[in-house]
């Protein structure tokens, strides 16, 4: 870099060319890529700080001192920006403008330490003006803004690493507990608890088809001489009425069905319009873009966020994470515009729209999530710069952007009420409709809604004709309509979110990386779009609110929440306010003392939940079953039943536990004999999938039911010594096969794996066709190619499988395309892809390949997680070649030294050469001596036997 250049350090690759193309050659702008540094794990504390660090990393009884190191992934970063910064006359710290933004600012400060001067620069958008403004605007870095984020990590690693490990021990290890995860998780078993403990109420109504002046319309029958009939919302959670109504039998309801038919017509007697409003919703923040992205789009929280992040490194929308709901002057005037230009002057009202946050701690710093600039691009101007989510994202961003500024929607709702002559009783029926006299800002956006309890209550909306009080119409189709009421619906991803924000617990920004954690902790699992909580989950909540129930306490998280804000605004001192955590103070009680006083817990309650009297359901190593004691001998062991994988909590109800117990026990099915070796063949539904074994023949001790071809054991006697058995040879069943109909000779088909195709006739190398862990493959000595069907592994030919070799390992046999295409890495500069290979989705740019986790999609991968992910691969360096083992490790004694000089060579050589005829010398000596013990030995048996 030449001299007088100012060194720019932004976070993302990304943004650090974006922002080099604005400011030009005056500037050199390189990236950290995120943090580069953070707390130390133990082993990378030196000796001598491990006694005041060595538990946390951090030095509880010095000020919560915490002990950084630079990671072993981010060395070389530190390198490059370090030899950037020799020829620095500046350096701008231009990393984002938020919590953790202002740390990795500072950290960079920490670890570079310039001698040069040190500006701090923020911008909200990455635009041309909005870069070059942001130069012109530079300022200190904000220190509150420092401790509020090492506060919060502090905390975090106090709370997970005091807190985790009481998990491993009582519920299973490699668990793990934190702020705001563990809250979150309650949340989530809370709602399931309320299912499992509602009780379902049935109520009826009656439908009818009425019509008038050639039109028709449904109503719905709400009173009955003057009583209200029942609904949903009418009923508690125990089912039991909250107020007095009507509730009417199966057998009420068809008679007043049958009864209105026979009448044929009703009255009109009231006709009721109403006007009304409605206004648009605000701009997105962080919280709400991720519950709509959520409805509308079926984007996971995690999975908008990376989106979102790709728009506004590539300049499309501004800084995503806010919880501000404002815009700026020149946003507003940009929504307004493009709303006239689209829907005509009547779609703003004369004076803007000004949102404010109704959240104490919103950063009114920041603007709402919005389209970047002082004009925005419509979604058809930048789709070919886009991906689908991309362009499907910005698109819900733009139209919530746009609607917030225009004009209220109008409407007319009318209701219409129907007398009916029901056989002497009074039927009273309504029905309403909507209609938009102007719909305003729902010409451009309508928010999505969450699912509502009871929703079978509400009415459709529809055209109703022009009727007066006192006209008759007619009445026809009446039917009876039974509904039960439904408990609260599980939480979504977005309902979640939104439940979470409500509470005041955790950040916005962080919610994504918080529900990824619970569902990848195993404490839940996704059914559509729902969060069903895991019976793990009921375990891990049991403990902490038995024995860290302030830590997981509602009120108590947000107040952490609401302490870190204060912090982040200089009004609390962060160590006094550590101290009063971790110690405890007159108004709470310590961490410390809550773990050092856990007292005994008793791990069996913990992970049981009785589900009858004679059936708990606990949760063990290997997941969740019942254990059942038999009610006539309660001494007896309990007979273990295991539970379906996919069944939620609340849908094992007594009833169903009972189901489970009485069904009968599937034990081996006995496929037949195997000809060549007349072992029996049975199948098995083993816990990793069904397969096919072959067990020696049926013995004296064995019998099989003639009924179900199950063999049963009888009991055997223990023998004195058990020898080692040979292992019966298995074959799992392939994907297309089941335990139910799987036949012998398919059984012996698969046990007879891997087949020999034949032998290549160039090198003679046997090929054989075989059935993976990764699906149908042909082997061929290390050299393997993939198969496109199971039945293949039966039916291909030699000809064929060389025809397959012949082609190029990785291609030709089908179009090989990228998933996912990026701008080029940084360190190799080749372009970064993401693919689909054969042990599943990677990331590549050519030269390294780096596996997508498992729990993780390609659609969840952004430029930044590739890169880092690359930059961490090449870290480990290259892995040992698949099949050849890693050479042994001699030991040291034996180990010769890297250089010999030829003299040692040559002594060495002298004092281990032994002639032949020493040899036969020393073996001649060996016998004679082995001869004359033999006789002594046999003269003394001799001597004694006389």
């Amino acid at each position: 870099m030449a001299e007088g250049k100012k060194l720019v350090i932004v976070e993302s690759p990304t943004k650090m060319r974006s922002i080099q193309g604005y400011l030009g050659d005056g500037y050199e702008v390189l990236s950290s890529v995120g943090h580069i540094r953070d707390l130390a794990d133990k082993k990378d504390i030196p000796a001598d700080d491990k006694k005041a660090y060595g538990k946390y990393s951090i030095d509880v009884e010095n000020d919560f001192d915490p002990y950084y190191v630079v990671s072993d992934r981010k060395t070389k970063t530190v390198a490059e920006l370090r030899r950037a910064l020799k020829s620095a006359d500046e350096v701008l710290l231009a990393t984002d403008e938020d919590r953790e933004g202002e740390a990795i600012a500072w950290h960079l400060l920490e670890t570079l330490k310039p001698k040069v001067p040190v500006k701090r620069m923020v911008f909200h958008e990455i635009t041309k003006d909005a870069i070059q403004s942001a130069v012109g605007n530079t300022r200190e870095l904000d220190l509150a803004l420092v401790d509020a984020q090492e506060t919060r990590r502090i905390l975090d690693r106090l709370y997970g690493w005091d807190v985790s490990p009481v998990l491993w021990y009582k519920v299973k290890s490699g668990l793990s507990a934190g702020r705001v995860q563990s809250a979150a998780t309650r949340m989530i078993v809370e709602r399931e608890r309320e299912r499992m403990a509602f009780v379902s109420a049935e109520y009826w109504d009656v439908e009818a088809n009425a019509s008038a002046t050639g039109q028709s319309f449904s109503t719905r029958l709400v009173r009955v001489d003057g009583g209200q009939l029942a609904r949903g919302t009418d009923f508690d959670d125990t089912g039991k009425l909250k107020k007095a109504v009507v509730v009417l039998t199966e057998q009420q309801a068809e008679a007043l069905a049958a009864a209105v038919d026979a009448a044929g017509s009703a009255t009109v007697s009231k006709v009721e319009a109403k006007p009304g409003t409605r206004s648009p919703y605000a701009p997105f923040t962080t919280s709400t873009m991720q519950q709509e992205a959520g409805r509308k789009l079926s984007m996971s929280a995690k999975h908008a966020m990376g989106v979102a992040q790709r728009l506004y490194e590539k300049g499309y929308i501004t800084y995503m994470r806010t919880d501000s709901v404002a815009l700026s002057t020149q946003a507003i005037q940009a929504a307004r515009s493009q709303a006239v230009a689209l829907y005509g002057d009547s779609a703003v009202p004369l004076k803007p729209r000004v949102y404010k946050s109704k959240s104490k701690n919103a950063q009114e710093a920041h603007e709402a999530i919005r389209p970047s600039g002082d004009t925005f691009r419509t979604p058809s101007a930048v789709a070919s710069g886009l991906d689908r989510d991309e362009q499907r994202l910005y698109d819900l961003i733009w139209k919530r952007t746009v609607a917030s500024q225009m004009s209220d929607a109008k409407y007319e709702t009318t209701t219409v009420t129907l007398e009916a002559d029901a056989a002497g009783q009074k039927a009273e029926f309504t029905a309403s409709g909507t209609v938009y006299t102007f719909r305003g800002f729902l010409e451009a956006y309508e928010e999505g809604r969450d699912e509502k309890r009871n929703s079978q209550d509400k009415a459709d909306d529809q055209s109703l004709p022009a009727v007066a009080v006192g006209d008759e119409v007619g009445m026809s189709d009446a039917v009876a309509k039974g509904h039960r009421t439904t408990p609260k619906p599980r939480y979504t991803e977005a309902s979640l979110v939104k439940a979470l924000e409500e509470h005041g617990i955790g950040r916005p920004s962080t919610f994504a990386s918080t529900i990824g954690t619970v569902i990848d902790r195993g404490y839940a699992t996704k059914r559509g779009q729902a969060l069903v909580p895991t019976w793990l989950a009921f375990s891990v909540v049991r403990l902490l609110e038995q024995h860290f129930a302030d830590l997981i306490d509602y009120d108590f998280t947000a107040a952490l929440e609401d302490d870190l804000d204060a912090i982040a605004r200089g009004e609390q001192n962060r160590v006094e306010w550590l101290r009063s955590f971790y110690y405890g103070s007159e108004s709470q009680v310590g961490l410390r003392q809550v773990v050092d006083n856990l007292g005994e817990i008793d791990a069996r309650a913990l992970n049981s939940t009785r589900i009858t009297d004679t059936a708990t359901l606990r949760f063990g190593k290997y997941g969740p079953y019942l254990e059942v004691a038999d009610p006539a001998n309660p001494e007896a062991k309990p007979r273990i039943v295991n539970v379906p994988e996919d069944l939620a909590p609340d849908e094992l109800t007594a009833e169903k536990a009972q189901e489970l117990v009485d069904a009968p026990v599937a034990g081996d099915r006995v496929l037949g004999e195997n000809p060549e070796n007349r072992k029996i063949v049975v199948v098995k539904d083993g816990r990793f999938g069904p397969y096919v074994q072959e067990n020696d023949p049926v013995s004296e001790d064995d019998s099989v039911d003639t009924a179900t071809g199950e063999v049963v054991d009888k009991p055997k006697k223990k023998s004195a010594k058990k020898d080692a058995a040979p292992k019966p040879r298995t074959a799992s069943l392939l994907r297309s096969m089941s335990v139910e109909t799987i036949d012998l000779a398919t059984a012996l088909k698969l046990l007879s794996l891997p087949r020999i195709v034949g032998a290549d006739p160039e090198s003679g190398e046997e090929i054989t066709a075989q059935n993976g862990r990764f699906g149908p493959y042909l082997k061929k000595g290390t050299d393997s190619r993939s198969l496109e069907s199971e039945d293949q592994i039966f039916d291909i030919t030699l000809e064929q499988a060389l025809e397959l070799y012949a082609q190029p390992k990785y291609g030709a046999r089908k179009a090989s395309s990228a998933l996912k295409e990026f701008d080029a890495d940084p360190v190799s500069g080749k372009p970064i892809r993401v693919r689909d290979g054969r042990f599943g989705p990677y990331v590549t740019d050519g030269e390294t390949n780096v596996t997508i986790p498992r729990g993780q999609t390609p659609d969840e991968i952004t430029f930044e997680i590739a890169v880092q992910m690359l930059a961490d691969k090449r870290a480990k360096g290259p892995a040992t070649k698949r099949g050849k083992k890693a050479p042994a490790k001699k030991a040291p004694a034996k180990k010769a030294p890297a250089k010999a000089s030829a003299k040692r060579r040559t002594e060495r050589a002298q004092r281990d050469e032994v002639t032949d005829a020493e040899k036969a010398a020393a073996r001649s000596a060996a016998a004679k001596k082995a001869a004359a013990t033999r006789a002594a030995n046999a003269a003394a048996k001799a001597k004694a036997s006389s």
